[in-house]
């Protein structure tokens, strides 16, 4: 039986051309058409090398949110501890790693604060390892690092977690892909319906250009609004370095979120 043809390595730099390649389309595009760059990527971005097998083909299914209601989970401040907001606390011992502060605003698309907001974060830990089986990057796990959190917003839309900085991690898009280091947040709206998802970057990260996830956003302007910015009056002495990070949900200068078919990655 003769052996299958072996298909050619997907490099970086077949990456790297294929994104510039879709800038530049998407670029000539919007000024031909006199109109803004989109702010949220399509969902067949092809560098993204899993959105072409899984982007949503057909007219999505509609659900009666008073039924999906019906079965949903309930919050309220009873429910979220203040603890679950210091993701360093939950276990016997500190975690590894930069412990770091981030706070920020949630907002609608007219700058009104978003209150009583659900919040859940998921991450990585230092070592760049989520607390999952399907996660096998042979990085160490933290025994002390469990990754996960909940925050209720206040009454001005404000927010703040004391984590640890997570670290970059591999997947396998293509060879030698790494993801840049990341926090992802969930937002809840005024329903369970309304969830949300986004991912939150850290300044100055090498792998951006490189990283076919960030770069399927392909404003410059909408990408950056993913980044949060260091904040030396969060930071706190002797303890922990600070990042502030606002979110918009509605609007032209919203925050991009995933799609709902995502892989969180």
């Amino acid at each position: 039986m003769q052996r299958p043809a072996q298909q050619p390595e997907l490099t970086q730099a077949t990456i790297s051309d294929e994104i510039a390649d879709r800038h530049r389309a998407e670029g000539d595009a919007a000024a031909s058409a006199a109109r803004p760059l989109a702010a949220h990527p399509r969902r067949d971005f092809a560098p993204y090398r899993s959105t072409t097998l899984r982007h949503p083909t057909h007219e999505l299914v509609r659900a009666d949110p008073e039924e999906i209601e019906l079965v949903s989970p309930a919050f309220g401040h009873t429910d979220v501890a203040a603890e679950e907001a210091d993701l360093t606390i939950q276990h016997t011992g500190e975690p590894l790693g930069e412990r770091i502060i981030v706070t920020g605003r949630i907002l609608d698309g007219d700058g009104r604060p978003v209150r009583n907001q659900l919040i859940e974060i998921w991450q990585a830990n230092a070592s760049g390892r989520y607390v999952h089986k399907r996660d096998q990057h042979p990085a160490p796990l933290d025994p002390n690092f469990t990754g996960v959190g909940r925050i209720i917003t206040g009454d001005d839309g404000s927010y703040r977690l004391t984590t640890i900085k997570p670290g970059a991690y591999p997947w396998k898009n293509h060879r030698n892909a790494w993801r840049p280091a990341h926090i992802h947040f969930s937002f809840f709206g005024s329903a369970f319906t309304q969830r949300l998802i986004t991912q939150m970057y850290f300044p100055g990260d090498p792998l951006f250009a490189l990283d076919p996830i960030y770069q399927s956003i392909v404003d410059p302007a909408a990408r950056e609004r993913l980044v949060a910015t260091y904040d030396h009056d969060v930071s706190e002495p002797e303890w922990a370095l600070g990042y502030r990070w606002d979110v918009v949900l509605t609007g032209p200068t919203s925050t991009w979120m995933e799609p709902e078919d995502a892989d969180h990655a």
